[in-house]
């Protein structure tokens, strides 16, 4: 192997390293998420703070019989009450838990849910600092002194990023220290100790955060994203359309939609097989890829179909999608040729679309007319959208 290979092999292997610097910020900040993942994850963590909440609804009013043989009067009837008044606010959790519609309201669940132990443990404390008990209720206040580092504990059945872990993790921090400052007397050692287990049990609970996360995502592209191109497949497209679609609607926002159909196609398959053609399939959508902002989304739509959704786009936004992909190139054909692509657009406001199922048809009618025109052309439902050559031949 000579210089100019092993520095190739080296710049390839760099490339492919680099790729996955993108999936790592993805388990490591939850702004690097996509609006796919941020509502499925909204989703799971909904539902599981819903399952938590309803069986700690039930067993915290239980543990009152403990808290009875543990402690003298009043100090186990108020520790009865703050179970209580803990057990209907889990409880209200559970129930509100079945509304969850966005991310930030999973949040609030989540933040609701993590937040009863700490502040059951901060107000449990004064009553607790000095008590003179038999060895259950001296077994039942340290088990109480553990709460903090169970909440903490409990972050690693939800699938969070390390930064959300992190900062509920020094939030209850927080609630650590509150808690020895609440201590007659200030126990350097006890306080380090404490600190340090609460260092172990955070990095345990964001590296299990953050493999369930990863796992989810996996599953989902798995689920929503077609193997040979990586694009969304239909059924997931439709989901999401049906998403943008209502978000437009309700907000007055612009929404866009490409319909698009890779010129002659079938020629491809017949006469060089069907792997060149799954070859001209990949670079196309790699191409495509390359055109697009973060917040479009490309759709598989069907066979050598593509539907790209352009969110907050009006017809004036369609034009520099179009520029761009007039400047980048879908590769070629196995016979040389450059791959084109014949293009229907539609407007949400400009066609004034019932639904987001119109706006498809009426991009998939003028992809079908731009076909019949020649090929390799776009039309939309503006003179400036309707172009020749898209793609430099």
């Amino acid at each position: 192997m000579n210089l100019r290979e092993k520095n190739m092999a080296a710049f390839k292997n760099i490339k492919s390293q680099l790729r996955i610097i993108p999936e790592y910020m993805e388990l490591m900040f939850p702004f690097a998420h996509s609006a796919h993942i941020r509502r499925h994850r909204a989703k799971i963590i909904a539902s599981r703070v819903g399952l938590l909440s309803l069986l700690f609804s039930v067993v915290i009013p239980i543990w009152i019989i403990v808290d009875f043989f543990a402690f003298s009067w009043p100090t186990w009837a108020i520790l009865a009450m703050l179970r209580t008044v803990s057990a209907i606010v889990f409880f209200g959790l559970y129930l509100m838990h079945q509304n969850c519609r966005s991310l930030n309201h999973a949040y609030l669940l989540l933040g609701g849910m993590m937040a009863v132990p700490p502040v059951f443990y901060l107000i449990s404390q004064p009553f607790l600092v000095g008590l003179e008990t038999n060895a259950l209720g001296t077994a039942v206040t340290s088990a109480y002194a553990l709460l903090p580092f169970i909440v903490v504990a409990g972050l690693s059945v939800f699938p969070l990023t390390a930064l959300e872990v992190f900062i509920t993790g020094v939030a209850v921090m927080v609630v650590v220290i509150l808690g020895a400052a609440q201590q007659p007397h200030f126990d350097l050692q006890e306080f380090i100790n404490s600190t340090w287990l609460m260092i172990v049990v955070l990095g345990v609970s964001i590296f299990s955060g953050m493999s369930q996360l990863h796992y989810m995502i996996s599953l989902i592209n798995q689920a929503s994203k077609d193997l040979l191109t990586g694009a969304f497949t239909r059924r997931s497209g439709e989901e999401y359309l049906d998403l943008q679609y209502r978000i437009a609607s309700r907000t007055g926002a612009p929404m866009s939609i490409l319909f698009m159909d890779v010129d002659k196609f079938k020629s491809v398959n017949d006469e060089f097989g069907h792997e060149q053609g799954d070859m001209v399939l990949k670079q196309v959508a790699r191409g495509l890829q390359d055109c697009l902002r973060r917040s479009d989304q490309l759709i598989r739509w069907g066979g050598e179909e593509f539907v790209i959704l352009l969110p907050n786009t009006d017809v004036d936004h369609i034009v520099p999608v179009l520029d761009r992909l007039g400047e980048l190139t879908l590769g070629k054909r196995p016979d040389g040729r450059p791959v084109t692509v014949s293009i229907g657009a539609s407007e949400l406001t400009t066609d004034r679309c019932e639904d987001w199922v119109e706006m498809i048809e009426k991009a998939d009618h003028r992809m079908y007319e731009a076909k019949k025109s020649g090929r390799n052309k776009s039309i939309g439902p503006r003179p400036a959208l309707n172009r020749e050559n898209v793609i430099a031949t």
